[in-house]
């Protein structure tokens, strides 16, 4: 076999970071494929994010049996973890107490030991900035956008967003019926973070009465007004879908409360503050499902199945033309790439003005605004 399209004997490496995310696995296996298929090159991939390159045994070498069967598998197959940022490594003292230090100059000697000749960063805005970091020190990186909150800015979707946005609507399609049967006020907590993009696609999807995102703070008054509105109708039983950045008016997220006080602050609970205000002022019998890690598991659709792959293989061929410090990225149907720096410049939110919004609103839905 011949490698024409670029030389041969190149190293490389991927990872992924931050939480798993349904058709990584898709990334990884094209990755591996086309980098030993169409160019004869060897590839390693680092276990949970930087671990293989502080932990030399948490290094592997990927070979076309290492990710057979894994194209439907949810998850990753080399682990992940949102806690191993390599310049605020966390090591327990003597004492046991987790403390952060700077393990990013091992990074880079481990990497020019191995002779590797780029790095492939799978990630959201965190793990993409952190790539972006050794990419101003001197490392060849490249990118590929991971999220199932969609709010990367610089690609019209990330993989697992579509996966976690079926889950979400066969959840409440669920909902719809134990809600009509107990005449009952159901909330269903989606994530998200700080964009509702997976509240605002699955509420339209699900037919929900309500959506409550972060881009548009809500007033309980407004929602008490629509739940009376359906009950004068007839219709006794409402589906209200949530983000979990979601706010009042006026106020902060909820943020779940946590033991371990040195831990990064988790958005969580205002389905519940959102039931409560319900049921205190208009005496509405509510209920809340939070779908949780749901969202994150199981075997992805056909749709980040295949943008998985295409992610995967347009990575591999960035690193043969040397385009590095940039990220892959979905426009107009197409695979380009744009700087990564751009992709990690702020959130891409839902627009309140935008014509998703302006489609559930003329469809009768509620943003409680």
């Amino acid at each position: 076999m011949g490698f024409a399209k670029s030389e041969v004997n190149k190293k490389i490496c991927l990872l992924n970071g931050g939480g798993d995310c349904p058709g990584l696995n898709a990334v990884i296996r094209a990755a591996t494929k086309t980098a030993i298929l169409d160019h004869g090159w060897q590839i390693w991939g680092s276990k949970d994010s930087f671990g293989g390159f502080i932990q030399p045994q948490r290094m592997v070498l990927f070979t076309l049996t290492s990710t057979q069967g894994s194209l439907s598998r949810g998850g990753t197959i080399l682990g992940t973890t949102n806690r191993g940022n390599p310049f605020k490594y966390p090591v327990k003292n003597k004492k046991g107490q987790l403390k952060s230090q700077d393990y990013s100059q091992q990074v880079i000697k481990r990497f020019k030991e191995l002779a590797l000749d780029a790095l492939i960063v799978v990630g959201g805005d965190g793990t993409l900035s952190i790539g972006h970091h050794f990419s101003q020190a001197g490392l060849p990186i490249i990118g590929v956008p991971k999220t199932i909150d969609n709010d990367l800015l610089a690609t019209e979707v990330s993989f697992g967003f579509n996966t976690a946005v079926q889950t979400a609507t066969a959840a409440i399609e669920k909902v719809h019926t134990t809600a009509a049967s107990h005449d009952r006020v159901m909330i269903v907590e989606v994530m998200g973070r700080n964009a509702g993009w997976i509240a605002l696609e699955a509420g339209i999807s699900g037919g929900v009465d309500i959506i409550l995102i972060p881009e548009i703070p809500f007033h309980i008054k407004k929602i008490g007004n629509k739940l009376k509105q359906r009950t004068e109708a007839g219709r006794l039983s409402s589906i209200i879908v949530v983000a979990e950045g979601a706010a009042p008016l006026g106020k902060k997220p909820v943020y779940l409360k946590q033991k371990n006080t040195a831990a990064q602050p988790r958005l969580g609970g205002i389905s519940f503050a959102v039931a409560d205000m319900i049921q205190q002022h208009y005496q509405i019998d509510t209920r809340v499902v939070v779908l949780g890690h749901l969202q994150r598991g199981g075997s992805p659709t056909p749709f980040d199945r295949l943008l998985g792959t295409r992610f995967g293989m347009a990575a591999v061929e960035l690193v043969a033309q040397n385009s590095f410090g940039r990220m892959v990225s979905l426009q107009c149907g197409r695979i380009e790439s744009v700087p990564i720096e751009k992709a990690i410049a702020h959130q891409r939110l839902v627009d309140p003005s935008g014509e998703l919004v302006k489609t559930a609103k003329a469809i009768g839905i509620s943003f409680g605004d």
